[in-house]
Order: C-alpha cells, then sequence, then structure tokens
C-alpha cells in the first residue's frame, strides 16, 4: 500500500502556513491591482518598475531594474517605453554605450508616484488592518530570517 498524504505529521503546519501566505498574498495583490486601475488608470507592474526607480533617484541600469523586480528585460522594457511615452521616466544610453540605458523617473513621474504610493500604503493599511503594529514587525522579522534561509539559491 502506498502512503498518501494526511491530514496531521511533521510539515503539515508548514504547508498550511505556505497556502495562508499565498492566498493572503493573491488576495491583496487582487484587491490593489483593482484600486489601482480604478484609482489611477495603472497596473501593478508599472507601480512597481515606478516604485524601484523612485528609491533610486540617481536611475537605473536597464538591467539592474529588472533584476531587481525579479523580471525579464523584455517586460520592464515594454513598461519603460510606456512611461517614456507618458513623460513620467527618461531613458539614457549609459555613457554612450548602445547596449545599456539608464532610467529614471521625471519631475513629474516622481510627483505621480508620490501620490499613487500614499495611496497604496493607505490601502495596505486598511487590508491589513487586523494586524497590530507589533505583530507586523513580528512577522516582517520572522519572514526576513525565513528569506536567509533560501535566499540565494538557484
Amino acid at each position: 500500500m502506498v502512503a498518501g498524504p494526511t491530514s496531521a505529521g511533521p510539515g503539515k503546519d508548514r504547508l498550511r502556513l505556505w497556502i495562508r501566505l499565498l492566498r493572503a498574498s493573491r488576495t491583496i495583490e487582487a484587491e490593489l491591482r483593482e484600486r489601482l486601475k480604478k484609482e489611477f488608470d495603472t497596473t501593478l507592474p508599472r507601480f512597481d518598475v515606478m516604485a524601484a526607480l523612485y528609491r533610486s533617484p540617481e536611475g537605473m541600469l536597464m538591467s539592474d531594474l529588472s533584476r531587481f523586480l525579479l523580471v525579464s528585460n523584455g517586460n520592464v522594457t515594454g513598461i519603460v517605453d510606456r512611461l517614456v511615452s507618458e513623460g513620467l521616466v527618461t531613458r539614457a544610453r549609459r555613457n554612450g554605450d548602445r547596449r545599456t540605458s539608464m532610467v529614471r523617473l521625471t519631475e513629474e513621474g516622481s510627483k505621480s508616484f508620490a501620490a499613487i504610493a500614499a495611496a497604496h500604503e493607505n490601502w495596505v493599511g486598511e487590508l491589513l488592518g487586523n494586524v497590530s503594529e507589533d505583530e507586523a514587525r513580528q512577522l516582517t522579522g520572522m519572514l526576513k530570517s525565513f528569506r536567509s534561509n533560501w535566499e540565494g539559491r538557484e
């Protein structure tokens, strides 16, 4: 007889935790996507690109941006192209090298992102309103130590 999954045993609590984390993440992400679209006519990937550039006012290489966001260069290029056409981002060649582009938010892009980020922070606060500040700090600390256990594996 082959043993199958059981409702109890080693690892089941970790599996339940994974499912809860995944469900919470997907639920919150779906709500944030909807609100970003409704309130700012933007997408979560655009928000993520602008957030990364906002944190790096000196700009980022396109390759570093895609690596930071854990997405392909092609995905980032399409988003950056649209942001450039809207005047929210500038793109320049790095030291005349045609293969590398440096991107940064424009002044208008920074102002636009700041407004979106403020709303985003309020929405996350609302969606996680049942989590106390102390619980949030504890969970964040636990997840940081968890990340160090698998970070860097290929």
